[in-house]
């Protein structure tokens, strides 16, 4: 089993940043692709950004892309994302994702979500 906890959601104005952070247990954070997804009321959930465990490379969704910034610190057995620039239209409910790999398949494992409000 994996537990993720997220937290450091919040309201900023245009243009702010945010950094949020997933608190992984149960697995190594090195062992996992992590991600994070968003979804805003009324639309489907949108990967934001992802890491791989080995060798970390990232990759991001269009609409974030340059504006953000997936990092995973082992020692500490997180995941992070740091937003820059926010823009209204970041607002949504930001999930933490873990993809573990079993011999019967792959299993998604979702934090509880924490809240980001992006308004003026």
């Amino acid at each position: 089993q994996v537990q993720l906890v997220e937290s450091g959601g919040g309201s900023v104005h245009p243009g702010g940043s945010l950094r949020l952070s997933c608190a992984v247990s149960g697995r190594a954070t090195s062992s996992l692709f992590m991600g994070w997804f968003r979804q805003a009321p009324g639309k489907e959930r949108q990967r934001v950004a992802g890491i791989e465990g080995n060798g970390g490379e990232t990759m991001y969704g269009d609409a974030v892309r340059g504006r953000v910034a997936i990092s995973r610190d082992n020692a500490k057995n997180t995941v992070n994302l740091q937003m820059n620039s926010l823009k209204p239209e970041d607002t949504a409910v930001y999930f933490c994702n873990a993809e573990v790999n079993y011999t019967s398949g792959i299993k998604n494992y979702w934090g509880q979500g924490t809240q980001v409000t992006v308004s003026s």
